[in-house]
């Protein structure tokens, strides 16, 4: 009884999805019904093999979002397990039928999502949508729709979503201490006030119980992957668990106490992700160090977080920390997972120690600690880079991840397993809240295959762990992208002529139809025939064979790029969020894209802009379940980031268009004021260099306080394979460009060193077409220089996430910057 009674519970908490969004206001005919309680729900949603939910009562059209206005129609039943529902929007405008639809039955409400898409320059109204609805119990059911058109029929699969809404008085209930007001704190201890809206008043629930939810769905699924001596090993979600909770209780013998941090430092690994969750578990918070750190910049992390223990993965990093050890008066033990340590040292440990610690420790013991857990307490801490001062540490919530891990995945479409399990590489650093909410929260949330990759990924091996993987899905910093565009081009430039053209044609007919019909699903014969000959045999040498969805963010990506994919029938989705919002506050999806913008708001979620311009850029402001709590012990910055009414202020800049579609436009404190008052934001100007010679690989504007603008320019090079430092030679890329204005260089030295004329006469050419492009003259690039070496991370210039260090570039490049304006002077 106890266990069906479980069972029913936890069926009914997964047809919970969330309906509300920042600019979709629900719009309705007929007020929906008091939906049903969780005790009625058990009695319609009942565990079995099949998993349908039968569908008995008549079914009628309770709201919709986006669209015009309302649909006419009805639904009724297909049969026990299908809606079959006909709207018709008599002489609309092609796209004003609803994106979503809520369908009322027997006091439920139902969400389907679909998508009515037209040629361009079709038809011009959609006369009737039909839905035929499959729906299966706490899963994503299949909806096949056709829109009748003018003159012809449309079909479509795709997925969409089932859920019953909680009522508002049951989120009330489920809210925590009435005492605790305020919505930020700057303790490690501190608690805040879960901020529940109308649109999604879904009760905040913890890291363990989405864990243990996610165990009773997927314990028999792979959850990890990882390779040992070439071969391919798997750790099931059972295991995953039972070594997190180990880890746990080896953390709670080695001293571990609640609201202290365990910082990790190391690869990506099984070890990294015990050691996380059994952070959690355990009441610790988790605090990723970047591989790169210095000494000193680990010193700083753990000393402000309070780092009882610091897991290392190698030799290397346990230097790092032996070195500042002394200095860090919480710190207890440090556990090695990579490599054993070269002799026994006291409070050293391995992570098999640790784990055998953790065996001595009762499960009781752990298990209380896990039920005094709150929602509204930190359990995560990200540092940010310090790119514009010293490094603030982000205070993110139980909430915080597993609302985003759920909500943000879904606006991303991730699928749960139960649909298909999604396979992912787990590669980009951890430390980053993009890759740990991506690769490690949602990876539980859906239950996910995390695969992970070598050490040395983005020196090179990256392209052999997708081939051996094959993702479903698939993440990257714009640099990465950039890369294996990079790659491309330079297999191409070394193959035959017909391979070459071939390519170049396929590229050329995918890319026209990509930008003229964005969302078609109807592609003309010669784009099917160039993806079949050509386009899906350079995607499996990609290992993206499989790839559904491949996303982007924590920088800019030029036009370049973008359009490169694009002709290789990839889409790559952008999203916009920062450690303060727990990653993604907006997200693109196959059914949320616009090229060049960041997507749309994810459910839960809020955004404005503020002192907008007159063309409607202003700064963007954020509210929502992904907030984060505060900056550890500064108040002053929290003050200044989350406003009275618990607004977070961004400091980017952007715009919504009329349909919610953000695009950033830069930052606030990036802005350049010139001498003589005009606000120029710099990061529209260095895409436009960019994308006008694709020789440049960085570039940098220069202006504050200056009477001119000036830019900073590097030069695409090769990267040493073994330090992924830039080197002295031309990319392929580089020297085609060189090859076509009449030069011969091969590398930056030869460039820079005899100021080559045609390059430099090219370069000034480009530089001239953005001037003409610009709004006015207060915003044309007078001078520039090409620098010796590429931006690195070594160098000082980019972050961890490959992002412009711009106060570092005018300190490092100071006496070039000021050469630019003496020679003005005289």
């Amino acid at each position: 009884m106890e266990t069906r009674a479980r069972r029913r519970a936890h069926v009914a908490l997964n047809t919970i999805r969330c309906v509300g969004s920042a600019g979709s206001k629900l719009q309705s005919g007929a007020q929906p019904q008091e939906p049903v309680s969780p005790a009625q729900q058990g009695r319609h949603l009942r565990p079995g093999p099949a998993q349908l939910r039968a569908v008995t009562h008549p079914v009628s059209v309770a709201g919709w979002f986006g669209g015009a206005g309302p649909p006419w129609g009805r639904c009724i039943p297909g049969g026990p397990h299908s809606l079959l529902c006909e709207l018709e929007g008599h002489g609309r405008p092609t796209g004003t039928m609803p994106e979503m639809l809520l369908l009322m039955s027997a006091g439920s409400v139902l969400r389907t999502v679909f998508l009515s898409r037209l040629l361009p320059g079709g038809p011009g109204c959609v006369r009737k949508l039909s839905l035929s609805l499959q729906c299966r119990q706490g899963v994503r059911p299949n909806v096949t729709s056709s829109s009748l058109t003018d003159g012809q029929t449309l079909s479509k699969e795709s997925i969409s979503h089932a859920l019953t809404l909680p009522s508002p008085e049951k989120a009330k209930d489920a809210q925590l201490d009435g005492s605790e007001e305020t919505l930020w704190t700057t303790r490690a201890d501190g608690r805040v006030r879960p901020r529940l809206h109308p649109a999604c008043p879904q009760p905040p629930y913890t890291v363990h119980r989405m864990f243990y939810e996610a165990l009773d769905k997927y314990g028999d699924l792979s959850a990890l992957g990882f390779k040992r001596q070439g071969t391919w090993e798997h750790i099931s979600y059972s295991q995953y668990y039972l070594l997190a909770r180990r880890t746990a209780k080896g953390f709670l013998k080695l001293g571990l106490e609640q609201a202290h941090s365990v910082a990790i430092l190391g690869f990506n690994s099984p070890e990294w992700f015990f050691s996380a969750v059994g952070t959690v578990f355990a009441g610790g918070i988790v605090t990723g160090i970047y591989t790169t750190s210095s000494s000193e910049a680990c010193q700083y992390i753990a000393h402000d977080s309070r780092a009882n223990i610091i897991v290392v993965d190698t030799q290397k990093q346990l230097e790092k920390i032996l070195k500042v050890w002394k200095n860090l008066p919480h710190l207890k033990a440090v556990v090695i997972y990579g490599e054993a340590p070269p002799k026994k040292m006291a409070n050293v440990y391995t992570m098999e120690e640790l784990m055998e610690l953790g065996d001595e420790l009762l499960e009781e013991t752990l298990d209380a600690i896990i039920n005094t857990q709150q929602p509204n307490q930190c359990c995560v801490l990200i540092y940010t880079s310090g790119t514009t001062g010293s490094p603030k540490g982000v205070m993110l919530s139980q909430d915080n991840i597993t609302w985003t891990a759920r909500y943000g995945s879904q606006a991303g479409d991730i699928q749960p397993a139960e649909v298909q399990q999604e396979v992912v590489v787990s590669y980009l650093p951890l430390s980053h809240i993009a890759a740990q909410i991506y690769d490690l929260w949602t990876g539980i949330q859906w239950g996910a295959q995390v695969c992970f990759a070598e050490p040395d990924a983005l020196k090179g091996s990256l392209l052999n762990t997708l081939r051996e993987v094959e993702p479903t899905s698939h993440m990257g910093v714009p640099r990465v992208w950039e890369k294996i565009m990079e790659r491309i081009q330079e297999v191409t430039a070394q193959s035959g002529f017909i391979r070459r053209k071939m390519l170049l044609w396929a590229m050329s007919v995918t890319l026209e139809q990509n930008l003229t019909c964005p969302g078609s699903d109807l592609k003309p014969f010669t784009a099917r025939l160039a993806d079949y000959l050509v386009l899906a045999k350079v995607r499996q040498a990609l290992g993206f064979a499989k790839c559904q969805k491949s996303f982007y963010g924590a920088a800019p990506m030029t036009a370049e790029t973008q359009h490169f994919f694009l002709g290789l029938n990839i889409r790559l989705y952008a999203g916009y969020g920062l450690s303060e919002t727990s990653g993604p506050h907006f997200m693109s999806s196959p059914y949320n894209y616009r090229l060049y913008s960041s997507g749309k708001v994810v459910p839960g979620c809020l955004a404005k802009v503020v002192n907008e311009d007159s063309e409607g850029v202003g700064e963007i402001c954020l509210w929502g379940r992904t907030i984060f709590m505060g900056y550890l012990n500064m108040e002053d910055k929290t003050r200044e980031a989350i406003d009275a009414e618990g607004w977070l202020h961004t400091g980017d800049t952007g715009r919504l268009d009329a349909d919610g579609f953000l695009y950033i436009t830069g930052r606030l404190k990036e802005l350049i004021i010139t001498a003589g008052g005009e606000n120029v934001p710099p990061v529209p100007i260095e895409e436009a260099v960019k994308t006008e010679l694709p020789i440049i690989s960085n570039a940098m504007l220069i202006g504050d306080q200056r009477k001119f603008l000036s830019m900073l320019l590097t030069l695409k090079c090769t990267l040493d394979p073994d330090t992924s430092d830039p080197t002295d030679n031309l990319t392929e890329q580089a020297m085609e460009f060189c090859q076509r204005v009449g030069s011969k260089a091969t590398t930056v030295s030869e460039i820079v060193g005899t100021k080559d004329e045609a390059v430099y006469q090219a370069i000034e050419q480009g530089i001239q077409r953005v001037n003409k492009n610009a709004a006015a003259r207060p915003y044309h690039i007078q001078k520039w220089a090409i620098l010796q070496k590429d931006f690195s991370i070594s160098g000082g210039e980019l972050g961890p996430t490959m992002k412009l260090k711009r106060l570092t570039v005018l300190d490092k490049y100071k006496d070039i910057i000021d050469s630019f304006y003496r020679e003005q002077r005289k």
